[in-house]
């Protein structure tokens, strides 16, 4: 099927699908040879929220943030990128902003997937992780930090790249005092970098190694904004619930599932610093750069005075 005929079967499905649902073919090839909308008719005060799912265990806490997302006045609609093909995705709540995409594939640069027009229905897009929700509140003030700074990457979870001087190498680490790259746990960016990272020939190499590792995904796309501003991305305060952190203290297993994730844990920063290496050799530069502040809301008095015989903000009552 030629790009023109598999974008009007798309269009198709979409147009056709009931509100709710939508369970379609496609393929990048004839997503990237569409016309790229014109994000500046899309209104900057809404969000398209896609999260990334493949495991069926999570079907339950899938349906509490999916009805989450969708309930808050600041999103236009909510994009499940179903990436098992060999599991059906589960059964969501009927919502008019929901739909559902199955994914040919399991890659992870299906997450920066270009969402048609019939779908995009805003200027920014949030991708998530199905663990994830931050409250309205934060997500609110994500949003407003992104029409004030349309061309920056926005994120809740920082890392930064560095140069290992001993092994004269790039590392994947987290400093207390700068960042350079934000996660897609949770991250707001401009519609129209899906289409960059997607179709760019330019990242073909790089997104094979994604494919490869199975990782980096994130990385890449700091690497594309970065390429794009010449500057590092934004760090958003705000309160995040966060459900897949191995650190969660559930009954039963916690201490296993913990000692998980740290057994995994240096493996898997050893394999991001060899994405950051790769991507650096491939694209012949090194784009990623340093912030420094984390965008707040609301800034108050930091003095403490002493009020009912306690050390208390100053600005609290007694």
């Amino acid at each position: 099927m030629n790009p023109r005929s598999a974008i009007l079967l798309l269009l198709h499905f979409l147009t056709s699908a009931a509100a709710g649902e939508i369970f379609t073919p496609f393929n990048i090839s004839a997503l990237c040879s569409s016309q790229l909308p014109d994000i500046s008719s899309l209104p900057s005060d809404r969000l398209t929220v896609l999260i990334s799912a493949y495991h069926p265990s999570r079907s339950t806490l899938l349906r509490r943030l999916t009805l989450s997302y969708s309930s808050l006045p600041s999103v236009s609609s909510v994009l499940v990128l179903w990436s098992n093909p060999s599991s059906p995705p589960p059964s969501l709540p009927h919502h008019p902003k929901l739909h559902i995409l199955r994914l040919p594939s399991p890659s992870l640069n299906l997450r920066f997937l270009p969402i048609p027009s019939p779908l995009l229905r805003s200027r920014f897009v949030a991708v998530a992780d199905d663990d994830v929700f931050p409250s309205p509140g934060a997500l609110s003030f994500a949003l407003s930090l992104a029409a004030r700074h349309p061309r920056s990457l926005l994120g809740f979870f920082p890392r930064s790249h560095a140069l290992d001087l001993s092994s004269r190498s790039w590392i994947y680490t987290l400093h207390r005092d700068r960042y350079s790259i934000v996660l897609t746990k949770l991250m707001l960016l401009r519609a129209d970098y899906l289409h960059k990272y997607s179709c760019s020939p330019a990242l073909i190499a790089a997104r094979a190694v994604v494919d490869r590792e199975r990782n980096c995904e994130d990385i890449l796309m700091n690497f594309v904004a970065a390429m794009e501003t010449g500057e590092g991305p934004l760090l958003v305060a705000g309160r995040v619930r966060d459900h897949g952190d191995p650190r969660n203290q559930d009954a039963g297993g916690a201490g296993q599932a913990r000692r998980v994730g740290l057994s995994a844990r240096k493996q898997h920063w050893e394999r991001r610093g060899r994405c950051i290496a790769e991507f650096h050799r491939l694209l012949g530069v090194m784009p990623l750069r340093y912030s420094y502040g984390k965008m707040v809301d609301e800034i108050g008095e930091q003095g403490l005075c002493r009020k009912g015989g306690k050390l208390v903000s100053c600005e609290q009552d007694a």
